[in-house]
């Protein structure tokens, strides 16, 4: 075991996976000289040469276009998005290119290309810098979605994206990068399932479902509300396309009662799928409807004012108050007004 940052931890996937398949190509706005705006990529290009880690031009669609190619002749092109807000340039190929080329082939075509996406707010970026754009891709047949949230998570997950035959968005919460975690760099990417949820911490009380940034506060949130007498059961879906569904209802039946929470605009977000997909299967079992606790429904604000914006501790908190039944911000017994679009 090795104890590393969450930035070195995915460094440390792609190098494996580039040791271990020589069709395995980084390209991305300066990953190689620079390694990259967060360093990501750092020491790379000096290891395996400028021909597998491959600076691009600022075009983001044509970054992409170039990978489709790369993949179509047998290579594995993992492709930089320097800022979650940079990605919609490349939405046109990503949508209608990377998704319907393997149905689009009738299974000829593999797409095997891996986007990576340092994606969420909370280091104080200006516009464009910090999105949430998970959700325009989940809605996309033939796209898989992932967003880890530890590093042994961004080690692992990272090389069963590249392995994986199908493109793969993973989507990296850039406020992360410096946490340090235990890294088991010996372990076997085949021998875990990028599709599965994760059970962070057991309880009986209430679900708290989430991904990515917001699963450090979610523990916390468990931490906290244990205090006060409230078993919180939090679950890392890490898999956002597909959903492990079955792990999250299992926890409901057990609980009765789901919160989820991402730092997304709350409406069209994966908030309203986990919450009208749950009520379908698990109806007889709720004793509340299920909240959701996201970010406004509202560009992503600047630096100032981004913490009333992402969800903390105490709104989280709030929404576990709500499926509990005690006084909280829309009963009215706190005389606090909720913003529009905010855990409606």
């Amino acid at each position: 075991m090795s104890t590393m940052t969450f930035g070195r931890a995915i460094n440390a996937g792609l190098r494996r996976a580039m040791d271990n398949d020589p069709k395995v190509v980084l390209m991305g706005e300066d990953i190689g000289k620079l390694g990259g705006v967060f360093r990501i990529t750092d020491g790379l290009q000096k290891d395996f040469g400028p021909h597998r880690v491959l600076d691009s031009p600022l075009a983001e669609a044509g970054i992409m276009g170039t990978a489709v190619g790369m993949a179509y002749r047998g290579y594995r092109p993992v492709v930089e998005i320097q800022f979650d807000g940079f990605i919609y340039p490349a939405f046109d190929q990503i949508v209608c290119q990377v998704a319907k080329l393997h149905y689009r082939t009738q299974g000829a075509v593999k797409m095997p290309i891996t986007i990576r996406v340092p994606f969420g707010g909370g280091i104080g970026s200006p516009e464009h810098h910090s999105e949430s754009p998970e959700a325009y891709f989940t809605h996309t047949s033939g796209l898989r979605v992932v967003s880890v949230s530890n590093p042994q998570d961004a080690y692992t997950m990272i090389q069963q994206a590249i392995a994986s035959d199908d493109p793969v968005l993973y989507f990296e919460p850039k406020r992360r990068y410096h946490v340090k975690g235990e890294v088991d760099e010996a372990a076997d990417p085949a021998s875990s399932d990028m599709g599965a949820a994760r059970v962070v911490t057991e309880g009986t009380d209430v679900t708290l479902v989430t991904y990515g940034p917001l699963v450090p506060t979610a523990r916390d949130a468990a931490v906290a509300a244990s205090d006060d007498g409230t078993s919180i059961e939090v679950i890392d879906l890490r898999s956002l396309a597909p959903i492990d569904f079955a792990t999250v209802e299992a926890s409901v039946r057990k609980t009765g009662r789901l919160v989820v929470t991402h730092e997304a605009a709350q409406s069209g977000g994966l908030g309203a799928e986990i919450a009208a997909s749950i009520t379908e299967r698990c109806f007889d079992y709720l004793e509340h409807a299920p909240v959701r606790i996201t970010g406004f429904d509202i560009p992503y604000p600047y630096s100032k004012l981004e913490f009333h914006h992402l969800p903390d501790l105490d709104r989280i908190l709030d929404g576990v108050d709500r499926v509990m039944r005690r006084p909280n911000s829309l009963s009215g017994l706190e005389g606090a007004p909720t913003p529009q679009g905010a855990a409606q």
